[in-house]
């Protein structure tokens, strides 16, 4: 008798394939920490410590007459929140487990699920975070108000899917240079402690200065998502839209060099991680 494969449809490729991700998500949680609560709890300490940090430099360098007339623990808050999500992500994505690495010899263990994973569990603790500060925000200190908050957390999401495409982009480039990518993530990172115009709007820079920024999707994402929050506040200069047309364009080319990569991946690059 002659056995017969079966094939599986696309729907089933689809759904396992979201199955595993969840599953690789919930993991890459548990790794941070052996306890999710702590875990969560350091996340949300490294976020506020980094809000009080800004807050003592805007009032020690004079600069909260260039906030948004408004609360200006939410004018920094919105861009610390989305700082922290687009580098977390980043980082986290260029260091998931690569083509060589002893989870991919499990067949149905493959990038696409290592880099989703990670994605989503970066996702998952930062929203978490984010909730529970302006929660606690909201009952401990003062009533929060937000002019248009589905558009302020589709801002985040944005800033989400740009910082996986660009850890896309350096997973990609890991097994062939795992020091050029593990640089050029810490150079992101501390890049856009300057360039996410956290401090700043785009409205108030001049425009000499306006294009050293532009390029950069948390910049724009940043200065949208106060647009949002306040209503006194309307963006000129950025988009919306180029967080995510940027990071369409940066997850192409990212995939079509990590397709490369893989089919070309040898155990003899683990020796190099």
């Amino acid at each position: 008798m002659h056995g017969s494969t079966r094939r599986d449809s696309i729907f089933t490729i689809f759904f396992t394939t979201c199955e595993l991700i969840f599953n690789q998500a919930i993991r890459n949680v548990r790794k941070t920490h052996g306890n999710a609560i702590i875990g969560l709890m350091l996340n949300i300490a490294q976020t506020v410590l980094l809000v009080a940090v800004f807050m003592v430099i805007f009032i020690f360098a004079g600069m909260r007459s260039a906030a948004i007339r408004g609360d200006t623990l939410i004018y920094l808050m919105s861009g610390v929140f989305l700082f922290m999500v687009h580098i977390k992500v980043l980082s986290s994505v260029a260091s998931a487990e690569g083509p060589t690495s002893t989870m991919m010899k499990h067949r149905p263990m493959n990038s696409i699920v290592s880099i989703g994973g990670a994605a989503l569990a970066e996702l998952y603790i930062q929203v978490l975070s984010v909730v529970v500060i302006l929660f606690l925000y909201h009952v401990i200190w003062t009533p929060i108000e937000i002019f248009k908050p589905a558009a302020a957390f589709g801002m985040l999401l944005a800033v989400w899917f740009a910082g996986l495409a660009i850890g896309v982009a350096l997973y990609a480039l890991r097994p062939w240079a795992p020091e050029a990518s593990k640089l050029l993530t810490q150079l992101f990172a501390r890049l856009n402690m300057v360039a996410s115009g956290k401090f700043f709007l785009a409205n108030s820079l001049p425009e000499a200065y306006l294009h050293y920024f532009m390029w950069n999707p948390l910049f724009h994402a940043i200065d949208q998502a106060r647009g949002f929050a306040f209503i006194n506040y309307n963006p000129m200069h950025t988009s919306a839209l180029y967080p995510v047309f940027f990071g369409l364009v940066v997850l192409f080319f990212g995939m079509m060099i990590e397709s490369y990569t893989r089919k070309q991946a040898s155990l003899s690059w683990s020796a190099k991680h």
